[in-house]
């Protein structure tokens, strides 16, 4: 298979996935899970990533879709649509899948693949940490990865503005 070809099998839907899930665990792999909006894909998001790929042998990034962006960041976001960030997230060597979710939260993706280890960056406490409970809950654990000061979507989008006005 040529690699373009295993970028695009990245992308699952959630039944796809929990196969693919149920795959490699059958394997005695271990799943990681991190979320977000991966928007303007920045040094802070690839240490994030980075490190949450270190936690297990895959890395499953739970992608918020388009609405999802809109609902949290509101109406200016998000800058690149789904389609585009995922495929960006796909192309990256430390991301093993990508799925792709409407709600705010991915607490029901969560809770249908209940990864061996969630991992946020941030300075989140883990009862702040949604599907925390769930994994902890099935014998998993929750990573908190510290954050890379001076990188954020909002800070670049802000610099941008500055830069053309």
């Amino acid at each position: 298979m040529k690699a373009i070809e295993a970028i695009e099998l990245k992308e699952y839907t959630l039944e796809r996935l929990l196969t693919q899930v149920a795959a490699w665990r059958t394997k005695g792999k271990k799943v990681a899970f991190t979320n977000g909006c991966f928007d303007i894909l920045h040094e802070g998001h690839i240490a994030s990533l980075s490190a949450a790929a270190k936690e297990a042998d895959y890395l499953i990034v739970g992608l918020n879709s388009d609405a999802s962006v809109k609902q949290l960041k509101g109406d200016t976001r998000p800058i690149n649509n789904e389609q585009s960030r995922a495929i960006i997230l796909k192309n990256l060597a430390v991301v093993d899948a990508v799925v792709i979710f409407n709600e705010q939260t991915p607490l029901e993706l969560i809770k249908a693949i209940l990864p061996d280890v969630i991992v946020k960056g941030g300075d989140y406490t883990t009862d702040q940490i949604v599907g925390a409970k769930e994994v902890m809950a099935a014998g998993g654990r929750v990573v908190i990865n510290p954050i890379v000061e001076g990188f954020s979507t909002t800070g670049t989008i802000q610099q941008i503005k500055a830069h053309f006005s």
